[in-house]
């Protein structure tokens, strides 16, 4: 039986598991209240359970793993990301369950970036121990990464399944792939609950899950890359967690804010104010992911220079920033514009009369959080972005 094949058996599995624990689970963390609770900075009138990265990690974990026994290519780089995989998984959770500390998530998650770089390689960029730093460091950025683009209904699990769907069809392998597919089918089974709107959030078990077992599976699977072309393929795989990122860093600095501040000036929180709809916002996402995911591809394959491929992504994803930065954040509008930008019907109109004002573009000073409509960054913080500093507000929004 082909690659192919073993990969698929493994997305159909985890897709069905992910189907079938999603409800128990629901059911399970309503009964106990683990659950993320309304209040004034939320979308959502009722508590909505967690959880629901639990039953994809699982899914993930069961259906990967008896595939790569069934076909033989569970080597110990494999084993060692499968179990690194379960350790963030479970940091996650116990992060929903009992808030942890910025320093302990960063620590934890570094150890076991570390730990599968070292038994499953590594991309040869320099040809030194640089290489395996860098790697290490993308890893932990991609989890946090993912972390909070989960900051909307379907949103982290759309392009997961994306991605991986993509990889496993443009790079051949048995081991990290079958991981990998499996992965991107859990994703499919739990965006059944989780599209908009939600029955169930991912919780950080989940987000932090995704980020990191994508990002260690894709690294794993371009280890034996010299030159730009592993790191390129990398970058265009994971083009909409690197732009948001940026965008945020650079809003932030611009209106005056602190920079490791959680607020609503995602790429997602801007599509909803340009008018678009949550599903709107996901097929966008998604759409511009697999451009990146088959660019990466091209250069995997020597069809398109890294080089070039290299300067292509940083011009677009610089040109995507400008055009974004012109849609406000609600933490840099003032009271009356940020009042009336809260009506999903009335977003756009809002920035059109901003920019003639001549508000739009302008550093301000930040005036009083409002939220986003079925947005749940609000106050999330990540081990690599906490929040800066002031009392944090009670049950903090943690999609």
């Amino acid at each position: 039986m082909s690659s192919a094949l073993w990969m698929a058996g493994a997305g159909a599995a985890a897709l069905l598991l992910a189907l079938v624990l999603t409800e128990p689970l629901r059911r399970f963390a309503v009964l106990h209240g683990i659950t993320d609770r309304p209040n004034a900075r939320k979308a959502h009138t009722r508590p909505t359970p967690y959880l629901g990265g639990v039953a994809v990690a699982v899914a993930t974990l069961t259906a990967g793993t008896a595939a790569a026994l069934a076909r033989s290519v569970l080597d110990p780089a494999l084993a060692v990301l499968l179990g690194c995989g379960t350790i963030v998984c479970a940091l996650g959770l116990i992060d929903d369950l009992r808030q942890l500390g910025p320093g302990i998530r960063l620590c934890v998650e570094t150890s076991a970036a570390a730990t599968v770089v070292l038994a499953g390689g590594h991309p040869t960029l320099f040809g030194s121990a640089i290489d395996a730093v860098l790697a290490v460091l993308w890893i932990v950025f991609m989890t946090n990464a993912f972390n909070l683009l989960d900051n909307m209904d379907g949103v982290a699990s759309s392009l997961c399944a994306v991605i991986g769907g993509l990889v496993c069809l443009t790079v051949a392998s048995d081991g990290p792939g079958v991981v990998v597919a499996a992965l991107a089918g859990a994703c499919l089974g739990f965006l059944f609950h989780n599209r908009h709107p939600a029955r169930i959030f991912l919780g950080d078990a989940g987000s932090l899950f995704l980020g990191f077992t994508l990002s260690s599976a894709v690294l794993v699977l371009h280890r034996g890359a010299d030159g730009l072309a592993g790191p390129v393929a990398l970058l265009l795989a994971t083009l909409i967690p690197t732009v948001d990122t940026t965008l945020v860093m650079t809003s932030r600095y611009r209106e005056s804010r602190p920079l490791l501040q959680g607020g609503t000036d995602h790429i997602t929180h801007r599509l909803r104010r340009m008018g678009m709809t949550v599903q709107q916002v996901v097929r966008v996402l998604c759409v511009v992911a697999a451009l990146g995911c088959l660019c990466g591809a091209l250069v995997t394959h020597g069809a398109v220079a890294p080089g070039v491929a290299l300067v292509a992504a940083v011009l677009v994803g610089a040109a995507a920033v400008r055009l974004l930065l012109g849609v406000p954040s609600m933490a840099g509008l003032p009271a009356r514009a940020e009042a009336r930008a809260g009506a999903p019907g009335r977003m756009a109109r809002s920035a059109k009369t901003l920019r003639r004002s001549g508000t739009l573009g302008r550093r301000v000073q930040p005036a009083r959080p409002a939220d986003v409509p079925h947005s749940r960054e609000v106050g999330k913080t990540s081990a690599m972005f906490p929040a800066a500093s002031g009392p944090s507000a009670p049950d903090s929004s943690r999609g």
